[in-house]
């Protein structure tokens, strides 16, 4: 019986630890903007793409991501900070994957998983891939990162 009582309390504590922890992950990313974006940061994206709406700026350590509208469409692109372009995402239509990513998908593994939502990436170091978001019995969620030939380069598991 103490034997019990001894267990229950160490699973208490590490369910507490773990309560905490998870909450201060909370608080520190949605505080992510610890710095000030750098004029040459926001410059350069100004020179990329001088016709945005509504742009957000939000610090992501190791990047700067900016978040806008151009042409009615949202967009999220990333810059070092020196202001070097790093890549630009796009939400489009399923409809809109090329047919090699379609047959890709079809091929997959992941096949009889809903898709979601897709977007195409465009990276400085001049590859497109397109990335399907994707979920099974509304449970399991990835992301799926395919090229433009229509071969899975990598999967995600996203939270």
């Amino acid at each position: 019986m103490i034997v019990l009582i001894k267990l229950k309390r160490t699973i208490m504590k590490k369910i507490s630890a773990l309560i905490v922890s998870v909450m201060l992950l909370a608080v520190f990313s949605t505080q992510a903007q610890l710095r000030k974006i750098p004029a040459d940061v926001t410059e350069a994206f100004k020179e990329k793409y001088p016709d945005t709406k509504n742009a957000e700026w939000k610090d992501k350590i190791s990047s700067f991501q900016v978040s806008y509208e151009m042409s009615g469409v949202h967009y999220q692109s990333k810059f070092n900070s020196k202001g070097a372009w790093l890549q630009t995402e796009k939400e489009i239509e399923q409809d809109a994957l090329p047919q090699a990513v379609k047959e890709g998908y079809g091929k997959s593994k992941f096949t009889d998983w809903e898709l979601k939502s897709v977007a195409f990436i465009e990276s400085n170091n001049k590859d497109i891939e397109y990335r399907l978001f994707v979920r099974k019995s509304g449970v399991e969620k990835k992301y799926l990162y395919f090229d433009k030939d229509g071969k899975l380069i990598k999967d995600s598991i996203t939270i």
